[in-house]
Parts: structure tokens; sequence; C-alpha cells
């Protein structure tokens, strides 16, 4: 940020002028990391210093007027500012990125450097402006090169010419009002308020109590007692949610169910890619009477007569033009923390469609929905891009609904109790916010979720070429079987025959386990693992940044290799149990992992770690590769779920899709039912006991023979 609208002449050296005010600011912010953890109003007050202190830098470098001797003094004491702000950083290392030339700067943050130019004396002939994503208009000018309108598209608005929705329905903004507030500035002490005026609450607006019977969700998903009411609050009337449970407590299904009982088709779903393929899922299982179509690339394979049109943030900029016509009831935004940096590119690409979505939508009053169990990262600040795509702020003041809810406190920012009444004024506004533990009596106590996820790179197409080319080799045994001698004795007159796949899967797999070269099902699914990897990381860093410790199991060295990898590039630590180490160094990493606050993931060999480790300081597991045996997979998820666990546990099975992958987690599950009715008195069916292996292959042959 430049200069511009800054008056100042030259200064001799002493202790008048900008370099004073910054040396005492960046002392405060050191005095605060050696007490602890630097609190997000010093986390602002670091980055305008930092700011500040390479303005003077370049103001001092190129000032004609300066001495030789007074310029190196000048940029000697700039030296001193830089090292005590390198300093700090180095004790609190989640200040170093704010130390990049290129770090956001927040209005607030624009408003404090504005403040400690005046205090220095400096005149200041302008008033800056402060950047903001766009609220309005709707413009897709930035990335007309890249739009594209999906086929389907074209289709739908053939079908139907008056597809664009009617705008004179859009609910009129209502005007704001001159209150006795009108004149303050509120979104700072509404941040404050967040910051210091909680009295040991927590963020979450009352709901109504669920009722008796559940008439929403389809047989056999049954809502859980908090997520029923979270659906009633949205039949009641309620718009707008930061809804920011826990993970594990079932917010997709949530968001999904209110788009239901508010009839807000069709829905946008705007999610991570590593999740994109789970949401259409969960339409199918909380909603089966709805159509959701999933945006891949360019949209060629979308349904633009889908209800739930679901599309990950990378791709979204292609299709901002007719997303914005398509007349969208509701708008949903998961892991909405991706958007907290009003300045990328992806925040306002969602900003924007948002907007348009809340003026312009048929009947008015859309349904707008902000999923994450992290709203907030590093600053209180975290929270403007997500209020603002939820409409309760409109750039740098409260719209105003939220207006008229701070005006009914009949507090102004310099009252005694005005931090507590705005907090709750916002809460009110819409956020949901409980914790597994405060739920607990609805979870049980262990269970296993399956988060598909899309292989559409290289490798994932390499993967559905070795399947198919391992298919056709199966069937060219098959019927060589079945045409000699030996499959004289097997009757081949109604189709395939069930024992003759058998055998000839059976000779398959012996030959796999002695081959070191070619395409087997060993090696299929070593590939599945390699290509999960970045996905399963990606989301193991999400929870651990929401929720605290994860451990990661993977079967593959190189799998685990890639996800420390990517756990590095996010400045996660990490611990690492694998096979090759000595009982010692592996109880040091367990000790890290269960004691030390600074390591948030375990990075371990299923085969190494599945037995005999206490890894209970976390209570959800990432399961980034399949186990061939159901036990393999309990002993796992039980490092975590063991006695002295206090909540419940929750397995995420990363999962390839349209792969063999979907059906060994089928054979892993169907192999419980023996365990179940030999030991636990369970009346589940007796499957085969052929190893996960045998029924992969012989599942293989019966595709591709069909």
């Amino acid at each position: 940020m430049s200069r511009s609208g800054v008056r100042r002449s030259t200064r001799t050296v002493d202790n008048t002028g900008l370099i004073p005010i910054l040396a005492r600011k960046v002392r405060e912010v050191e005095a605060a990391a050696q007490r602890g953890k630097v609190v997000p109003s010093n986390r602002t007050k670091f980055l305008v210093v930092a700011l500040l202190m390479r303005e003077e830098r370049a103001r001092i470098k190129g000032d004609a007027e300066l001495s030789d001797g007074e310029r190196a003094e000048q940029l000697k004491r700039l030296d001193g500012i830089a090292g005590i702000l390198a300093q700090t950083a180095a004790r609190d290392t989640s200040l170093i990125t704010l130390l990049e030339s290129d770090a956001p700067v927040s209005p607030v943050a624009q408003r404090l450097r504005r403040e400690y130019l005046t205090d220095a004396g400096i005149e200041l002939e302008e008033e800056e402006p402060v950047a903001l994503a766009p609220s309005s208009p709707f413009s897709t000018d930035l990335f007309s090169e890249r739009q594209v309108v999906p086929q389907s598209v074209k289709a739908r608005q053939l079908a139907n010419p008056f597809l664009a929705p009617d705008f004179s329905a859009a609910t009129a903004h209502k005007p704001v009002s001159r209150g006795r507030l009108s004149s303050w500035e509120l979104l700072g002490p509404l941040y404050r308020a967040f910051e210091y005026g909680s009295g040991g609450t927590v963020a979450s607006m009352e709901l109504p109590e669920a009722p008796k019977i559940d008439r929403i969700s389809p047989p056999g998903h049954e809502l859980m007692h908090h997520q029923a009411r979270f659906i009633a609050a949205v039949a009641a009337g309620h718009r707008s949610f930061l809804l920011a449970d826990e993970p594990g407590l079932g917010k997709t299904a949530q968001s999904l169910l209110a788009a239901s009982v508010s009839d807000s088709y069709p829905l946008l779903a705007v999610v991570p890619n590593v999740v994109k393929m789970n949401w259409a899922r969960e339409v199918e299982i909380w909603t089966p009477q709805r159509r959701a179509t999933v945006i891949q690339g360019d949209g060629a394979n979308l349904d633009a007569f889908a209800d739930v049109v679901i599309v990950n943030y990378d791709v979204l900029d292609r299709h901002l033009a007719w997303l914005g016509t398509l007349g969208f009831k509701g708008m949903v935004v998961d892991e909405a923390h991706f958007i907290k940096n009003l300045q990328s590119q992806r925040s306002k690409n969602v900003l924007a469609l948002a907007d348009r979505i809340r003026k312009y939508a048929p009947g008015g009053d859309p349904l707008m929905m902000a999923l994450t169990g992290t709203p907030l990262i590093n600053d209180v600040d975290d929270f403007r891009a997500i209020w603002q795509y939820l409409g309760w702020i409109d750039g740098d003041k409260p719209t105003p609904e939220l207006m008229e809810k701070l005006e009914d406190t009949g507090l102004t920012p310099a009252d005694f109790g005005f931090f507590a009444e705005a907090r709750e004024a916002v809460i009110d506004m819409g956020i949901v916010r409980r914790k597994k533990v405060d739920v607990a009596a609805d979870l049980p106590a262990k269970r296993v979720v399956d988060l598909p996820v899309e292989l559409d790179d290289d490798l994932g197409r390499s993967i559905r070429q070795a399947e198919a080319e391992l298919g056709k080799r199966l069937v060219t045994r098959y019927r060589r079987a079945a045409s000699g001698a030996l499959g004289s004795g097997y009757d081949t007159s109604d189709g395939p025959n069930a024992e003759l796949m058998r055998m000839v899967a059976k000779a398959e797999l012996e030959e796999s386990k002695s081959s070191t070269t070619g395409e087997n099902v060993f090696t299929m699914v070593r590939k599945i693992g390699q290509a999960k990897a970045g996905l399963a990381a990606d989301y193991a860093a999400q929870l651990a940044r929401s929720v605290g410790k994860v451990v990661f199991f993977a079967k593959h060295i190189d799998v685990m290799n890639q996800a420390e990898e990517a756990f590095a590039r996010r400045d996660l630590k990490t611990i690492s149990i694998r096979g090759d180490q000595s009982a010692a160094f592996r109880q040091t990493q367990i000790d890290a992992f269960n004691n030390d606050s600074e390591v948030s993931v375990a990075v371990c060999s299923l085969t190494a770690a599945g037995v005999g480790l206490n890894l209970q300081a976390a209570s959800n597991v990432v399961l980034a590769e399949l186990s061939w045996t159901a036990a393999e997979q309990t002993q796992a998820i039980d490092r975590v779920h063991r006695i002295g666990q206090e909540e419940p546990v929750t397995a995420w099975r990363i999962i390839a899709a349209q792969t063999i992958d979907s059906k060994i987690a089928e054979l892993i599950d169907s192999k419980q039912g023996l365990a179940a009715r030999a030991l636990d008195g369970s009346d589940a069916e007796i499957t085969s006991s052929d190893s996960v292996q045998l029924d992969a292959l012989v599942h293989l042959l019966e595709q591709a023979l069909s």
C-alpha cells in the first residue's frame, strides 16, 4: 500500500516522528509475546508496524533532503525495529506470515496505520480508500477469458427461456436508520466484543427445542438431537447461519435438510475439492428425492436441471457468469474459513456471487449458510469475510438488521457492558456452535465416516485404466478355463459361474503374490494410496486446524512421506510412527504427540502403529489407505478409542470413488459381521471368510464379464 495522500517534511534524527512510535509499538508486541500467545489486537499492531517500517525505509532512501549521515542513522533505527520484529516472530511463529510484503491488510489495520501516522504528526491530505471485496455490482470482467457455459446450462436455457429469475420479487434493502450509533465506527468494537466479551459463554444462538417426532430425515438416518434443533430454527424462518459445529457433528446433513425444510432449491454449495464427492453422496442419503450435480473442470458432465449444484473453490471463477443467472434460492459455503482473506480472488468470487444470490433470489430471503469448525484462525478480523458473505455487514458497517439489534442494546462502544451485549446481538444473527463434548450423548462412542474423493488427475486416469486392463486379463483367464477341460465341470449356460470365477481369481491372486513386476491388485491399491495421499493430508490438515490433534494412518511409506511433506508445507508439526524405529525412539514420539501442544498430527503406519500404542490425545483418525482386514482397521482406530478417551471418536476413511477402493471398503465392512456374530452376540449376517483380496478380484472379473 503506497503512502499516497501523505504530506510530510524531512525530519532530523530525534524522538519525534514515526520511528519512535513504531519502536514503542513493537516493544508492546514483544512484551506480549514474552508473556504468551499474541492476541489478535497485537497481531494487527505487529502487521502495521511491519508495513510502516517498509514504507518508512523506502521513503528515507528516496529523500534527497536528508544528508548521508541522517539517512544512515534513521535506517539504523529501522534495522533495530526490524530485529525486534524478527525476534518476536521467532517466539510466536504464527506472526511470520505477517512480515511478508503481500500480507493482507484488513480495514482495521488500515485504520490503525492512519492513527500511527497522525500521531507522528504526518498530515494526511485525503481519506485513503479501504480495500474491500466486491459487494456490488456483480461483474465477471476480470475472468471473461476463463468463463464457460456448459452444454447442460444451454439446454436448460433453451428448455426454459424464462430461466433468469424475476428480480421484482427480490427483498428490498431496508434503509439505514440514523440512530444513536450511526456516527460510531462499529466493526472494530464488534470484533473486540468476541475477543474480550464472552464472559465464559459459548457463541451459539438460542435454538428451538427439537420436535418430538422426526418427520424430516429419511428412514434409517434419523437426526441427532443437536441437528434437529438447528433444522427447527430454519423451519421457524431464520435464514442466515454461521454453523460452526466441530467436525463430525453432521454440518453437511444439517445444511441439506435446512434447504429441504425451507424449500431453498436450487441450492448452490461451494466446497473444497476434497469433499465435493462426499457432498453429492450426502444429498443422496439425506434428501433422496433431490438430484445433485458436481461441476468438474469446465462442467462437461453437469446436470443444470439438478436441485443441488456442487462446485469447488478452484473452478468457481470459470462458472461465475451462468451461476449468477440460475436463480438459486440458497447458498452454502463449506469450510468457510477458506474465504477469510478478502484480498484473495477466491474470496472475491464467493462474495460477488453471494451478493447476487442474496439480492435477487426468486421470492427473496434466500437461505445463506457458512459451515466451518474454525471461523477464526489468526485474528478476530477473520470474521469479516464470513459476515460479509452472510449479509450481516456491508463493507465497513453493519447492515440494517444487525444495526437494529445493536441499537436495541441501548449502549454505545463507550458504555460499560457494550461488548457482551454486542456479542449477543451478532450471535443472534445466526451463529451456531456445538462441540463434540457438548453433544456426546447424541454421538456413538466410535464411528467410521467414509469420505469419497474423485481422482481426476493423470494418476487417477491411469488407475482406472489399470483396473480395466486387469479386468480384461481376468476375463481372458475365465474364458480360457471355461472353454478348456478345466471348465467342463462348471455350468456356464445361465451366465458366469461363481465357483469358476473364484477359481480364476484365486489363481490370479497367487500369481500376484509371487510376482515382482507388472500390474496386479496390490500395485493398484498402492497407486490408489499414492493418488489419495494429498487429498487425505489436506483433510487431516483441516481437522487439525479445526479440532486439534489428528492421527493419520497409511499402509505405505511413500504415502506417509507425501503426507508429512504436505503437513510441513502447512506449518503443522508432526511425529511419525514407523516399523524401523527403536522402542525408545517410538515412545518419545508418542509422548510428544500426547503432551506437546505444538504437535498436531501423528503420521502412523497401519502395520507398525496398529497395536500397543496410546494416542488418545486425539479423537479424530484419518485412514488414508484401507487395510485388507477389518481387524487391522479396528486396531488402528482403537489407538485413539481407549480407556481415558473423553470424547467420541470419529475415523474418516478416505475412499477413491469409482475405483476398486470403494469395493474394498465395502468388503471390509462386511467382514465385521462374523466377529460381531461370534463374539458379540450379534445377529449380523455371516459372510464369506475368504480374503478381501480374493473377493475384490472376483468383483473386478464380474464387472468385466458384465
